[in-house]
C-alpha cells in the first residue's frame, strides 16, 4: 500500500508538470522519426534503429528521473517522507512504480511508431522487444535515482551524464562490435548493463529464437536495475545530518 501511495502521489505530480510529460512520451518517438529520415533508407535504418530503441528512453530516463527525485530531495520532501512509517524500499519502489508506468507507455509508443510507420524490420516477437526496450527505460531509471543521492544541485545531476550514460553508449557496441574492441575496452562494455540492452534488441531484430544468451542479457538488465534501486535505498536517510 505504501509503495501504491507514492507511485500515485508522483504520478499526480508529474501530471501537473505537462512539459514534462511531453518530453517523456514524445521524445524517443521524435528521435526516432529523426533517425530514420537521417538514414533515409529503410535498412540502414533497421540496423541502427535496435540500439537506438534502447540507447534513447535509457538517456531520458536517467536524465527526468535524476532531476525529479533530485528535487525531492533538495525540497525536503524525500526527508519528511522518510520521518513516517514509510519504509526506504517501500519509498524507492513507488518511484520505481511510478516512473515504470512512464517508461512503459514511452516505449510503447516509440516501439510501435518504429515497427508501424518508420519500416523497422523485426524478424523476433515484437512483445520480446517491448520487454527489452522497458527494462532498458527501467534501468536508466534507476540509476537516475541511485546517481541523485551524489548531486546538491540539477546541474550537478546533469554532470553525471558523462559518467554513467556516455561512456555506456560509446562502449555498448553502437558504433563498434564488441568483439573487435581493445581488450580493456571490451572488458569495460562486459561491466556495463547498456551493453547487454543493446545486444539483446540486435538479437530480437534479426533471429525469431528465444536463446540462452537473450534470456541471461535480459536478467542481467533487470538485476543491474534492482541493484541500481538497492543502492539507492541505502542513501535515504531518516534525517539530515
Amino acid at each position: 500500500m505504501n509503495t501504491l501511495a507514492t507511485a500515485q502521489r508522483l504520478l499526480r505530480q508529474l501530471k501537473h508538470d505537462k512539459r514534462t510529460v511531453a518530453m517523456l512520451l514524445a521524445m524517443p518517438t521524435l528521435l526516432m522519426v529523426l533517425l530514420r529520415f537521417v538514414f533515409n533508407n529503410e535498412m540502414a535504418f533497421s540496423k541502427a534503429a535496435p540500439a537506438m530503441l534502447g540507447v534513447f528512453p535509457f538517456t531520458i530516463m536517467f536524465m527526468i528521473t535524476s532531476i525529479t527525485t533530485l528535487r525531492e530531495r533538495t525540497s525536503g520532501t524525500l526527508e519528511r517522507l522518510m520521518t513516517t512509517p514509510l519504509g526506504k524500499l517501500d519509498l524507492l519502489f513507488g518511484y520505481a512504480l511510478a516512473f515504470g508506468v512512464v517508461a512503459v507507455v514511452q516505449v510503447t509508443i516509440a516501439t510501435l511508431v518504429s515497427v508501424w510507420w518508420l519500416g523497422l524490420t523485426l524478424v523476433g516477437p515484437l512483445w520480446i522487444l517491448l520487454v527489452i526496450t522497458v527494462l532498458d527505460a527501467l534501468l536508466g531509471m534507476a540509476l537516475g535515482l541511485f546517481v541523485s543521492a551524489f548531486a546538491r544541485t540539477e546541474f550537478q545531476a546533469m554532470q553525471f551524464m558523462p559518467v554513467f550514460v556516455l561512456p555506456q553508449i560509446l562502449l555498448c557496441g553502437l558504433f563498434v562490435p564488441r568483439e573487435s574492441m581493445a581488450r580493456l575496452l571490451n572488458w569495460l562494455s562486459d561491466v556495463m548493463p547498456l551493453s547487454y540492452a543493446v545486444d539483446a534488441l540486435f538479437h530480437v531484430t534479426s533471429s525469431t529464437e528465444f536463446t540462452g544468451t537473450l534470456l541471461r542479457n535480459l536478467v542481467i538488465i533487470a538485476g543491474c536495475a534492482l541493484l541500481a534501486l538497492m543502492l539507492g535505498a541505502m542513501t535515504l536517510r531518516r534525517r539530515t545530518p
